[in-house]
C-alpha cells in the first residue's frame, strides 16, 4: 500500500482543517516546499497537493507553490482544488502534477471530466470522491450535491477511472481513525478500483489495517503534523 503524504494550503502556508470546515484551520509550516523535500529525503515518492483556496474559491489559487515543488522535488504529485476547466487542467499538468484530482467538477459538470478523461487519458485523473453519510460534498466540501457515492463511482468507472481518493468528511482531521467499514463496501462492489483512503488516520496501527484490508494507498495528513506518525513510519508500513 502507498502512503501519501499530503499538504494542504490556504495562503500559501502547509495547514490543515478539521472536517473540512475553513474557521477550524491549524498553520503547521510557512514553505510548504520544504515540507515536501522533508518528504522526499525520507524516501516518499508521492504527494497529495490540495489547494484548499481553490477549492472553496472554485478556480486554482495556490498554482505557485504546485510550481515550486515541481521545481524542487522529483515526488509524483497529484494535484486537487480549484480545477474547473480543461485549461486550468493543462496548466496545472504543465506545472508538474502527474495527476490531478477532480472532486467537485466530476461531480458538477460529468461532461467535462469525461472529456478530460478521453483527452488525457484515465490515468492522468483521479476522481475525489468526498463524502458525507455516503452523499458526494462539493466546493471545498460545504455544499451537498445530493449524488450518492456508488451510482458516482459506476459512472465514472464505466468511463475508464481508475483512480479514487475517498473521503469520509466526518471522519477527516479528526484523528478518530479512518472510515474502514465504508471502503470495505467500496472495494466489495468496485475489486477493480486503485482506492485511496483520505481522512481519519490518527496513527501507525490505523495504516497497517488499511494495508491490511488492501487498499491501493492511504493519505495522511494530520497525524504526522500532529507527531503521530513519523516520517519513518510513512515509509515503513
Amino acid at each position: 500500500m502507498r502512503v501519501i503524504p499530503a499538504i494542504d494550503i490556504i495562503g500559501g502556508k502547509c495547514v490543515r482543517l478539521t472536517k473540512g470546515d475553513y474557521k477550524q484551520v491549524k498553520q503547521y509550516a510557512d514553505n510548504p516546499v520544504e515540507v515536501a523535500q522533508a518528504f522526499e529525503a525520507a524516501g516518499i515518492r508521492q504527494l497529495h497537493l490540495v489547494d484548499l483556496d481553490g477549492a472553496k474559491a472554485r478556480h486554482v489559487v495556490n498554482f505557485e507553490t504546485l510550481q515550486n515543488i515541481s521545481k524542487a522535488t522529483s515526488l509524483d504529485v497529484d494535484f486537487g482544488g480549484g480545477v474547473k476547466t480543461r485549461a486550468d487542467l493543462e496548466k496545472v499538468l504543465k506545472a508538474g502534477a502527474k495527476q490531478v484530482t477532480a472532486g467537485s467538477i466530476a461531480a458538477n459538470n460529468r461532461e467535462e471530466v469525461a472529456q478530460w478523461i478521453a483527452a488525457y487519458g484515465a490515468d492522468k485523473i483521479i476522481l475525489g470522491a468526498d463524502v458525507l453519510n455516503e452523499k458526494v460534498m462539493v466546493s471545498g466540501w460545504q455544499e451537498n450535491s445530493n449524488i450518492e457515492l456508488f451510482e458516482y463511482l459506476e459512472y465514472y468507472q464505466q468511463l475508464g477511472i481508475q483512480y479514487v481518493v475517498c473521503t469520509d468528511i466526518d471522519k477527516d482531521g479528526a484523528l478518530q481513525g479512518p472510515s474502514f467499514q465504508l471502503y470495505e463496501k467500496i472495494q466489495k462492489r468496485f475489486p477493480e478500483l486503485k482506492l485511496i483512503a483520505s481522512g481519519g488516520v490518527s496513527g501507525k496501527e490505523d495504516l497497517v489495517n488499511l494495508k491490511s484490508q488492501g487498499l491501493y494507498g492511504a493519505i495522511v495528513g494530520k497525524a504526522f503534523y500532529e507527531g503521530r506518525l513519523t516520517l519513518e513510519d510513512l515509509t515503513n508500513i
